[in-house]
Protein backbone atom coordinates (compact mmCIF):
# COMPACT_ATOMS: atom_id res chain seq x y z
CA UNK A 1 0.00 0.00 0.00
CA UNK A 2 1.29 3.31 -0.77
CA UNK A 3 2.32 5.58 1.66
CA UNK A 4 -0.32 7.81 0.81
CA UNK A 5 -2.82 5.64 0.62
CA UNK A 6 -2.68 4.12 4.04
CA UNK A 7 -2.51 7.67 5.40
CA UNK A 8 -5.38 8.85 4.24
CA UNK A 9 -7.23 5.39 4.93
CA UNK A 10 -6.46 5.75 8.87
CA UNK A 11 -7.87 9.41 8.37
CA UNK A 12 -11.08 7.33 8.10
CA UNK A 13 -10.71 5.00 10.88
CA UNK A 14 -10.07 4.97 14.12
CA UNK A 15 -7.55 2.34 15.54
CA UNK A 16 -8.42 2.55 18.99
CA UNK A 17 -12.42 1.83 18.34
CA UNK A 18 -13.80 -1.81 18.70
CA UNK A 19 -16.49 -1.79 15.60
CA UNK A 20 -19.29 -3.40 15.62
CA UNK A 21 -18.94 -6.90 13.03
CA UNK A 22 -20.96 -4.80 10.16
CA UNK A 23 -19.43 -1.36 10.39
CA UNK A 24 -15.87 -3.35 10.46
CA UNK A 25 -16.68 -5.21 7.49
CA UNK A 26 -17.83 -1.50 5.66
CA UNK A 27 -15.11 0.27 6.62
CA UNK A 28 -12.49 -2.48 5.78
CA UNK A 29 -14.09 -2.86 2.29
CA UNK A 30 -14.47 0.76 1.55
CA UNK A 31 -10.69 1.33 2.51
CA UNK A 32 -9.54 -2.20 0.15
CA UNK A 33 -8.76 0.40 -2.76
CA UNK A 34 -5.58 -1.92 -4.30
CA UNK A 35 -5.58 -2.36 -8.05
CA UNK A 36 -6.53 -5.97 -7.28
CA UNK A 37 -9.40 -7.21 -5.01
CA UNK A 38 -7.98 -7.73 -2.10
CA UNK A 39 -8.69 -10.48 0.09
CA UNK A 40 -10.29 -9.55 3.53
CA UNK A 41 -8.83 -11.57 6.01
CA UNK A 42 -10.24 -11.97 9.74
CA UNK A 43 -7.95 -13.11 13.51
CA UNK A 44 -8.57 -14.15 16.46
CA UNK A 45 -6.86 -13.86 19.32
CA UNK A 46 -7.80 -16.60 21.82
CA UNK A 47 -7.46 -17.38 25.65
CA UNK A 48 -5.84 -20.92 24.52
CA UNK A 49 -1.97 -22.13 24.79
CA UNK A 50 -2.12 -25.09 21.49
CA UNK A 51 0.97 -26.36 22.92
CA UNK A 52 -1.59 -28.35 25.37
CA UNK A 53 -4.14 -31.08 23.49
CA UNK A 54 -7.51 -30.51 24.91
CA UNK A 55 -6.77 -26.23 23.81
CA UNK A 56 -6.04 -27.30 20.65
CA UNK A 57 -8.52 -25.41 18.17
CA UNK A 58 -8.47 -27.16 14.36
CA UNK A 59 -11.34 -27.69 11.89
CA UNK A 60 -13.26 -26.33 8.74
CA UNK A 61 -15.88 -24.13 7.93
CA UNK A 62 -18.49 -23.92 5.16
CA UNK A 63 -18.82 -19.54 4.29
CA UNK A 64 -21.99 -19.44 2.76
CA UNK A 65 -20.87 -17.21 -0.14
CA UNK A 66 -16.86 -18.95 -0.46
CA UNK A 67 -13.66 -17.70 -0.39
CA UNK A 68 -13.64 -16.24 -4.14
CA UNK A 69 -9.95 -18.14 -4.02
CA UNK A 70 -9.96 -20.98 -6.94
CA UNK A 71 -8.77 -24.03 -4.53
CA UNK A 72 -6.60 -26.62 -6.28
CA UNK A 73 -8.05 -29.92 -5.10
CA UNK A 74 -5.28 -32.88 -4.86
CA UNK A 75 -7.17 -36.67 -4.33
CA UNK A 76 -5.46 -39.97 -3.79
CA UNK A 77 -7.30 -42.30 -4.38
CA UNK A 78 -7.77 -45.08 -7.12
CA UNK A 79 -10.62 -46.98 -9.18
CA UNK A 80 -13.62 -46.07 -8.41
CA UNK A 81 -13.29 -43.02 -5.57
CA UNK A 82 -10.71 -41.89 -8.73
CA UNK A 83 -13.23 -41.70 -11.06
CA UNK A 84 -15.68 -39.81 -8.72
CA UNK A 85 -13.34 -37.64 -7.66
CA UNK A 86 -12.56 -36.43 -11.09
CA UNK A 87 -15.81 -35.88 -11.54
CA UNK A 88 -16.71 -33.67 -8.44
CA UNK A 89 -13.73 -31.67 -10.49
CA UNK A 90 -10.48 -32.63 -8.74
CA UNK A 91 -7.72 -30.54 -9.90
CA UNK A 92 -5.66 -33.76 -9.63
CA UNK A 93 -6.01 -37.43 -9.15
CA UNK A 94 -3.74 -40.33 -8.51
CA UNK A 95 -2.06 -42.41 -6.48
CA UNK A 96 2.02 -43.62 -6.71
CA UNK A 97 2.17 -40.95 -9.24
CA UNK A 98 0.89 -38.37 -7.16
CA UNK A 99 3.12 -39.15 -3.95
CA UNK A 100 5.76 -39.30 -6.20
CA UNK A 101 5.40 -36.00 -8.11
CA UNK A 102 4.94 -34.59 -4.24
CA UNK A 103 8.42 -36.35 -3.03
CA UNK A 104 10.24 -34.42 -6.17
CA UNK A 105 8.63 -31.14 -4.84
CA UNK A 106 5.74 -30.89 -7.39
CA UNK A 107 3.06 -29.29 -4.74
CA UNK A 108 0.48 -27.43 -6.86
CA UNK A 109 -2.23 -28.36 -4.71
CA UNK A 110 -3.91 -25.82 -2.40
CA UNK A 111 -5.60 -29.11 -0.72
CA UNK A 112 -5.50 -32.76 -0.36
CA UNK A 113 -7.78 -35.46 0.01
CA UNK A 114 -7.16 -39.21 0.47
CA UNK A 115 -9.48 -42.15 0.95
CA UNK A 116 -9.29 -44.08 4.20
CA UNK A 117 -7.32 -47.18 2.33
CA UNK A 118 -4.78 -44.61 1.25
CA UNK A 119 -3.37 -43.11 4.07
CA UNK A 120 -0.47 -45.65 4.53
CA UNK A 121 0.69 -44.49 1.19
CA UNK A 122 0.25 -40.77 2.47
CA UNK A 123 2.71 -41.44 5.12
CA UNK A 124 5.63 -41.32 2.91
CA UNK A 125 4.71 -38.00 2.36
CA UNK A 126 3.22 -36.95 5.85
CA UNK A 127 6.79 -35.13 6.50
CA UNK A 128 6.50 -32.70 3.29
CA UNK A 129 2.96 -31.97 3.73
CA UNK A 130 2.51 -31.88 7.44
CA UNK A 131 4.44 -28.36 8.24
CA UNK A 132 2.00 -26.82 5.13
CA UNK A 133 -1.21 -27.89 6.85
CA UNK A 134 -1.63 -29.96 3.65
CA UNK A 135 -1.61 -33.76 5.23
CA UNK A 136 -4.99 -35.43 5.05
CA UNK A 137 -6.91 -35.47 8.08
CA UNK A 138 -9.91 -37.32 9.27
CA UNK A 139 -10.74 -34.36 11.40
CA UNK A 140 -10.76 -31.98 8.78
CA UNK A 141 -12.89 -34.18 6.82
CA UNK A 142 -10.00 -34.64 4.25
CA UNK A 143 -9.58 -38.26 5.04
CA UNK A 144 -13.05 -40.00 3.70
CA UNK A 145 -14.60 -42.29 1.51
CA UNK A 146 -17.27 -39.57 0.58
CA UNK A 147 -14.72 -37.62 -1.83
CA UNK A 148 -17.54 -36.51 -4.58
CA UNK A 149 -18.66 -34.53 -1.16
CA UNK A 150 -14.98 -33.63 -0.16
CA UNK A 151 -14.25 -31.84 -3.42
CA UNK A 152 -17.31 -29.90 -3.92
CA UNK A 153 -17.15 -28.59 -0.61
CA UNK A 154 -13.40 -27.48 -0.87
CA UNK A 155 -14.14 -25.78 -4.41
CA UNK A 156 -17.31 -24.28 -2.90
CA UNK A 157 -15.11 -22.27 -0.43
CA UNK A 158 -15.13 -23.96 3.27
CA UNK A 159 -11.80 -22.64 5.18
CA UNK A 160 -9.53 -25.23 7.20
CA UNK A 161 -8.60 -22.99 10.56
CA UNK A 162 -6.11 -24.24 12.98
CA UNK A 163 -4.97 -21.99 16.32
CA UNK A 164 -1.17 -20.95 15.66
CA UNK A 165 1.02 -21.19 18.99
CA UNK A 166 1.27 -17.50 19.58
CA UNK A 167 -3.34 -18.18 20.15
CA UNK A 168 -4.32 -16.88 17.29
CA UNK A 169 -6.55 -18.48 14.47
CA UNK A 170 -7.19 -16.16 11.08
CA UNK A 171 -8.53 -17.17 7.67
CA UNK A 172 -9.37 -15.54 4.53
CA UNK A 173 -13.27 -14.84 4.39
CA UNK A 174 -14.02 -13.38 0.87
CA UNK A 175 -12.97 -10.84 -1.64
CA UNK A 176 -13.55 -7.01 -1.20
CA UNK A 177 -15.39 -7.10 -4.92
CA UNK A 178 -17.90 -9.05 -1.99
CA UNK A 179 -21.08 -6.88 -0.84
CA UNK A 180 -20.95 -5.83 2.86
CA UNK A 181 -23.73 -8.44 3.34
CA UNK A 182 -21.70 -11.52 1.87
CA UNK A 183 -18.31 -10.56 3.99
CA UNK A 184 -20.84 -10.22 7.26
CA UNK A 185 -22.15 -13.40 6.88
CA UNK A 186 -18.58 -15.58 6.13
CA UNK A 187 -17.13 -13.60 9.02
CA UNK A 188 -19.90 -14.08 11.27
CA UNK A 189 -19.85 -18.29 10.11
CA UNK A 190 -16.59 -18.12 10.69
CA UNK A 191 -16.55 -16.60 14.16
CA UNK A 192 -19.84 -19.07 15.05
CA UNK A 193 -17.30 -21.92 13.83
CA UNK A 194 -14.75 -20.74 16.03
CA UNK A 195 -16.73 -20.41 19.45
CA UNK A 196 -18.28 -23.63 18.91
CA UNK A 197 -14.51 -25.46 18.31
CA UNK A 198 -14.18 -23.83 21.96
CA UNK A 199 -11.79 -27.00 23.19
CA UNK A 200 -12.37 -28.15 26.85
CA UNK A 201 -9.10 -26.94 28.12
CA UNK A 202 -9.85 -23.15 27.37
CA UNK A 203 -9.50 -21.72 30.93
CA UNK A 204 -11.13 -17.21 31.14
CA UNK A 205 -11.84 -15.64 28.21
CA UNK A 206 -11.58 -17.75 25.11
CA UNK A 207 -12.40 -14.53 22.23
CA UNK A 208 -9.77 -12.31 23.34
CA UNK A 209 -10.04 -10.04 20.63
CA UNK A 210 -10.76 -10.12 16.69
CA UNK A 211 -9.55 -8.09 14.11
CA UNK A 212 -10.87 -7.82 10.80
CA UNK A 213 -8.65 -6.39 7.50
CA UNK A 214 -7.80 -6.57 3.92
CA UNK A 215 -4.70 -7.11 2.36
CA UNK A 216 -3.39 -3.77 1.57
CA UNK A 217 -5.76 -2.08 3.99
CA UNK A 218 -6.54 -0.64 7.08
CA UNK A 219 -6.87 -3.78 10.25
CA UNK A 220 -9.61 -2.54 12.81
CA UNK A 221 -10.40 -4.50 15.93
CA UNK A 222 -14.30 -6.08 16.14
CA UNK A 223 -16.33 -5.84 19.31
CA UNK A 224 -16.53 -9.29 20.62
CA UNK A 225 -19.46 -8.15 22.91
CA UNK A 226 -21.41 -6.92 19.50
CA UNK A 227 -21.57 -10.78 18.45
Amino acid sequence: MSGKRIVNAYKTVDVNKAYELKEAVKVVKANATAKFDETVDIAINLGVDPKYADQMVRGVCALPHGTGKTIRVAVLAQGEKADQAKAAGADIVGAENLIDSILSGKIDFDRMIATPDMMGMAGKVARVLGPKGLMPNPKLGTVTADVEGAVKKAKAGEVQYRVEKNGIVHAGIGKASFSEEQLYENAKAFIDAIIKAKPAGAKGTYMKKISLSSTMGVGLKVDSASL
